[in-house]
């Protein structure tokens, strides 16, 4: 929204029905200036959803898949291409869920102070929490959308039932994404812990979380990865969306249960720690 175009306009609410305005719909007007601030980087937003299945789908799919499948006939009764496909949807997305909820947090916090403005106001900082995660996942939902378009495209999915994929990634990025804000939100200065998380949380679960081969072929010391992993979950679910990975009614309700927990649980911990820094 142009407020300053709409001030100079003459047609500005009266101050009373714009904090009404924004007790209402204080949790979007965040979520709308978030989005906007994203324009900041749309290229790289851009270019990762574009470029990244690109690259993919030629290493997997003339490289290493042509070697999997030359040796072994593919994975799971698929080319390796089509097997890999899902989890790198999945694994991207989660890592651009960990890039929003990090450092970006911390600014609205810490250097930019958006937060405090906006708390300012009418708004509640629940709103202001509810409408950060609200754009990243809308940002999220829109970068597999052009993920998975790139692997229609390329032929590595089928487009029938394999558009599901794009809004289980989007849910297993915020199944780690809230959780992260949450604690973003409870950080007083920039020190060590997400390059950390990096390092030690999103790098394991990218290479040992079943992205590039099934997690029943490591050694059992190392599954749990999977098991605690929103991108384990997360792959298995668009998995079968994408090529009918076969998976028990059970472990659908299993897979969607753990995603679902882990956001409710960090959004609710976002609501609080956003509340009680805020607060001061």
């Amino acid at each position: 929204m142009d407020t300053n175009a709409l001030a100079y306009s003459g047609r500005a609410p009266d101050p009373a029905r714009q904090a009404a305005l924004v007790r209402r719909w204080g949790w979007w007007y965040q979520a709308e200036l978030r989005l906007w601030s994203m324009k900041a980087y749309w290229s790289s937003i851009i270019g990762t959803a574009l470029l990244t299945p690109l690259l993919y789908v030629v290493a997997m799919g003339i490289g290493l898949g042509s070697l999997v499948d030359a040796t072994s006939g593919g994975i799971d009764g698929v080319p390796y291409l089509v097997f890999v496909a899902p989890g790198l949807l999945v694994s991207t997305v989660v890592m651009s869920a960990t890039n929003e909820t990090s450092y970006p947090v911390m600014a609205g916090f810490k250097w930019g102070r958006q937060y405090f403005a906006r708390a300012t106001t009418a708004a509640s900082p629940a709103q202001v929490a509810i409408g950060e995660l609200l754009a990243v996942g809308l940002r999220l939902l829109g970068e597999a959308l052009v993920f998975w378009l790139v692997l229609v495209v390329m032929g590595a999915v089928e487009p029938t039932w394999s558009w599901l994929m794009v809004p289980v990634a989007a849910l297993a990025g915020m199944a780690f994404g809230t959780p992260l804000a949450a604690y973003a939100a409870t950080l007083e200065d920039e020190g060590p812990e997400f390059a950390s998380i990096q390092r030690f949380v999103v790098m394991p679960m990218f290479l040992f979380a079943g992205t590039f081969y099934p997690l029943t072929t490591m050694p059992i010391y190392l599954q749990w990865i999977g098991w605690i992993s929103p991108m384990w979950h997360g792959t298995q679910l668009a998995r079968l969306f994408g090529f009918g990975l076969p998976l028990g009614g059970w472990e659908i309700v299993g897979h969607l249960a753990f995603l679902l927990a882990l956001v409710g649980l960090g959004g609710w911990l976002a609501v609080r720690n956003f509340g009680r820094r805020l607060a001061r």
